[in-house]
Order: C-alpha cells, then sequence, then structure tokens
C-alpha cells in the first residue's frame, strides 16, 4: 500500500477496496463482516441497548490511549451503563487525505484489542476520505448493540434510599489531554483514565448489586452527570467535598488553571446510583479494580434537582452543571 490516504481510498474503486481489505478487514476478521453485505444480519437473543458516538480529540495519541481506543470504549461504555453486553458494533470513519497509513494501523491495532477486551465484533462499516484541509486528520464513528443483562437501570428512579459512588480519582482524561496539547510535562506520567467499564458492570450484576443508576462521566464530569441525576430523578444530590478522589498532580493543573476536576472529562470514570444496604458491597467490588473508588454522596430531599458540596470546614454551595467549553475536542 501508498504511505498515506489519498483520495482514491475512497473512491469506491480498487485502492478502496485495498484500503478496507488490508487495514480494517485484516484486523476485524469474523463471520458477519466477512460475508460483505449492505447490512449484517445479527442474532441477538434478549432485549438490546443501543448507543452511538463520534469521536474527534486533539491530540491523536495521547498517554494511556488514542483515538482507536477511545471509540469503541466510548460506545461500548455507553451500552455498559445501561447493564448491557456490548455484541456488535459498526464504525465510520472519515479520514483526510494525506493521513500517514502506519498511523491509521495503529489506530486499528488500538480498537481491535479493546474489542476483545468487550468480546464485541466490528460488523459493518463505512470509509470516507475529505480533500486535505477540510478536516483534521481522521474521526471515526461507532455504534453499538448489547444485549441487556440487568434490566432497569435508570438515571429516572433514583431517590433517597441510593447512596453514589464513583468508580476511580476523577479529571484524569482531561489532564492528560490537556497536558498533551499544552506540552506540559508532569512528574509522575498521568495517564488518561479511559478504559471499558463491562468487566466492572458484569462483576455487579454477577454479585447481585441492587443498582438504580450508572452513568460513565465524560464531557462535563462527574457535575455533570450528578446534576442531569437531580433533573432527571427530582432530587437532591449532597457531595462530600473532601470525599472526592483527585489524583494530586490533577489538583495541582486545576488550581494553576482556575479548573474543577469535578467539570473535569473521564473516560474510564462512571457514577453509581446504589441502593444503600449494597452499597458497602458495591464499594468493595469497585476497589477491586481501582482503590480510589469512593460512597461520594447522600440523596435528600432539601434542594430539588441541586446538586450541593458540602465542605470540610461546615459550609455548602451548590454545585452547577459546567457552563463553556473547558477544552474543546476531547473526545
Amino acid at each position: 500500500m501508498q504511505k498515506t490516504i489519498t483520495l482514491a481510498h475512497g473512491n469506491g474503486g480498487e485502492e478502496n477496496n485495498e484500503l478496507i481489505t488490508k487495514i480494517f478487514y485484516k484486523a476485524f476478521k469474523n463471520d458477519i463482516l466477512s460475508k460483505s453485505e449492505d447490512a449484517a444480519v445479527l442474532n441477538v437473543s434478549k432485549n438490546i441497548a443501543m448507543s452511538t458516538d463520534s469521536f474527534t480529540v486533539s491530540p491523536l495519541f495521547f498517554s494511556g490511549a488514542d483515538i482507536g481506543k477511545l471509540s469503541i470504549c466510548g460506545t461500548c461504555n455507553d451500552l455498559a451503563m445501561m447493564g448491557a453486553k456490548p455484541k456488535y458494533l459498526t464504525m465510520g470513519v472519515i479520514i483526510e487525505e494525506g493521513f500517514p497509513i502506519r498511523d491509521l494501523e495503529k489506530i486499528v491495532r488500538s480498537m481491535k484489542k479493546e474489542l476483545e477486551v468487550n468480546d464485541c465484533l466490528i460488523v459493518s462499516g463505512d470509509t470516507k476520505v475529505m480533500p486535505k484541509g477540510t478536516i483534521d486528520k481522521i474521526i471515526i464513528n461507532t455504534t453499538g448493540v448489547g444485549e441487556i443483562q440487568k434490566e432497569g437501570i435508570s438515571s429516572n428512579n433514583i431517590t433517597t434510599d441510593d447512596l453514589i459512588l464513583v468508580s476511580r480519582d476523577i479529571g484524569c482524561h482531561g489532564a492528560t489531554i490537556f497536558a498533551a496539547r499544552e506540552g506540559i510535562e508532569l512528574s509522575n506520567n498521568i495517564q488518561s483514565d479511559c478504559a471499558s467499564l463491562y468487566p466492572i458492570v458484569s462483576k455487579l450484576i454477577e454479585e447481585n448489586i441492587n443498582i438504580t443508576a450508572l452513568r460513565d462521566a465524560t464531557r462535563g464530569g462527574v457535575s455533570a452527570v450528578l446534576n442531569e441525576w437531580a433533573k432527571q430523578s427530582n432530587i437532591c444530590i449532597e457531595v462530600s467535598e473532601d470525599k472526592i478522589p483527585v489524583n494530586e498532580e490533577v489538583t495541582g493543573m486545576c488550581e494553576m488553571l482556575g479548573f474543577e476536576a469535578v467539570s473535569l472529562a473521564n473516560e474510564g470514570t462512571f457514577c453509581l446510583a446504589i441502593k444503600k444496604e449494597d452499597a458497602p458491597k458495591a464499594l468493595e467490588i469497585l476497589q477491586q479494580f481501582n482503590k480510589n473508588a469512593v460512597i461520594l454522596a447522600n440523596v435528600s430531599d432539601k434542594h430539588l434537582q441541586k446538586v450541593i458540596l458540602n465542605s470540610s470546614y461546615g459550609t455548602s454551595r451548590f454545585l452547577d452543571t459546567p457552563t463553556g467549553e473547558l477544552l474543546p475536542r476531547i473526545c
């Protein structure tokens, strides 16, 4: 193959077939995809969840992940948050003319590895090539179908019988992207938290944890999730500020730049609403995957549809939904 993407790779002819065969089919080969039909025929035995997401991140490669891993984790995690096991994905890739084939192969390898983590298949796809300068390098869309393993998980059903947990320390993805973009060297090599969450969710379901709601804290971070939940379930969420798990370097970066860690994006961190009687057991399971998991907040009816941040000094303030754009093109 040539060393870079050309417009001919998107023409539907020989070059396009070569790109698909030598890059995508080689990595994602399976019985469904190899049929090369206009649509995939899927064998699904349970109720399904379905989600779609598009990914445009700068830089494409960063500490802990790249746009390829991100594109698989993002959609698979959305399915997992509904108690669904990811089964099938479609993929749409829009590539800029001149994009290095070697970088594309590296991205595809990352995607393949994360598909294996989720035991999930790419079953259909599409490739387009845009003239140089019309897009920035590469954009990926993934759409996923998953089989629901636990019914009834919903962010509309949270009550005062629940406690709110977070699965690990927060803000690492946002901090990593910012550091990479601005050329900031971090002493402890902080990495994006980008990771597939279904293995953790599967363990919670296997242990019969009474799950009310799950939500991955991507753009807008934990703050956005909690505010969405407060509104959707007409509740008040009271967060203990001193319990918020934040990496020291993330804290330092936030203090330096005026960010709040609770508003930074994550790509492998999720919030859980768990019935009070099961919260300690759920926390024990979460800490098997990451020791920084904590019980973060209580649910009350003090100020409906609001999130309150309670400090260790006895003061309180509202934690509002983030506004503006802290970091554009982060996922």
